[in-house]
């Protein structure tokens, strides 16, 4: 292997290029918002209790929920992720969840409408929510910093028991909705198994996937990351939360011992190939050295490349050293390979 790329790969220590300081000189551009972020995901097991009443049941949750936020807020999070069904109680019956159901209504939401105003904070609450005409969805509904319902998704793939016994019908769009740091996509549980909804949500490269469950989903979560590009953030009740960053890389994860987890991320990166980026990586790393990231998974041969500056993106380093994306690199080997000329008779 030539010189500098011995050079280039024994400087990847742990994942991430750290070389000399930026060039003071580099950069009299005004600051640009960052977009860094704290994201925190809960995943307590469901109570397992029968409340004596409707109302018990809703108190009982909420006091149940005040006490898991009240873990994560010290950190002050940009955005709190709960797991699916996260005010179900899996020990009612049908007809006891339906009543509790329809007797909550939106007050359990309300009070994290209320938490999310008053921590100037996103929180992603997911539950059975009915609708107008009767019927039910299972939805995640995106609380913006001033309570207000940033955007509601509908799980579009539920369970064919969801559905035969509890009338939860399918939703069927994809949504990517606009938060004051990036995208933000939504999936829930048995969603992560269908590449239907994953290709829809790569076409639009959000920048970051929300996945409420119940279900872990092991290796799909880091794919789901990796064929978005974007950043993944799971809340499972019960088994480790995961926060992986857009190559699938784990970010950080709960424990056996703590259900939660927090983790300061990133927003300001590029996915890029180490094809015929060699030079160009060592050349932006030499200008901005720890004003920018890269960092190597191993055996994709891509890296995560991130600014971490605040008057320069990383979309404007990548264009100041023609270094070619991740996307635009198998679209030209695609295209290429496509040619008369390139295919076999």
């Amino acid at each position: 292997m030539p010189t500098r790329l011995t050079a280039f790969l024994l400087s990847l220590i742990c994942g991430t290029l750290l070389f000399a300081a930026p060039d003071e000189s580099a950069g009299s551009k005004p600051p640009k918002a960052r977009r860094r972020i704290v994201v925190s995901s809960l995943g307590p097991f469901p109570l397992q209790l029968r409340p004596a009443g409707n109302q018990q049941a809703v108190d009982t949750m909420i006091a149940h929920w005040k006490r898991e936020l009240e873990q994560v807020l010290p950190d002050r999070p940009d955005l709190i992720v709960l797991p699916e069904a996260c005010d179900r109680y899996p020990a009612m019956n049908r007809e006891e969840r339906l009543s509790y159901y329809r007797f909550r209504g939106d007050k359990i939401r309300d009070f994290f409408r209320d938490a999310a105003r008053r921590n100037r904070c996103y929180i992603a609450y997911s539950a059975a929510r009915e609708m107008p005409d009767g019927t039910w969805r299972n939805s995640t509904q995106l609380i913006d910093r001033n309570g207000e319902i940033a955007g509601i998704y509908n799980k579009n793939y539920p369970t064919v028991g969801e559905t035969a016994e509890w009338g939860i019908l399918a939703g069927k769009e994809a949504p990517v909705f606009q938060t004051d740091f990036g995208r933000v996509g939504m999936a829930i549980c048995f969603d992560l198994n269908f590449h239907e909804l994953l290709e829809r949500y790569a076409k639009q490269r959000p920048d970051l996937i929300i996945f409420s469950s119940m279900y872990h989903g092991g290796l799909m979560q880091g794919y789901w990351a990796y064929h978005c590009r974007s950043y993944f953030v799971g809340a499972i009740a019960g088994p480790e939360n995961n926060i992986l960053n857009p190559l699938g890389a784990r970010v950080a994860c709960s424990t056996n011992y703590l259900p939660r987890v927090t983790a300061a991320i990133n927003l300001d990166y590029q996915v890029v190939h180490l094809d015929e980026n060699w030079e160009k990586l060592e050349a932006v790393k030499k200008k901005y050295g720890r004003g920018v990231t890269v960092f190597d998974p191993g055996f994709v041969g891509a890296v995560l490349l991130t600014s971490e500056l605040d008057d320069v993106t990383s979309e404007e380093m990548v264009r100041e050293f023609g270094i070619e994306l991740w996307d635009d690199y198998y679209k030209r080997s695609a295209d290429f390979r496509n040619r008369p000329s390139s295919l076999e008779p």
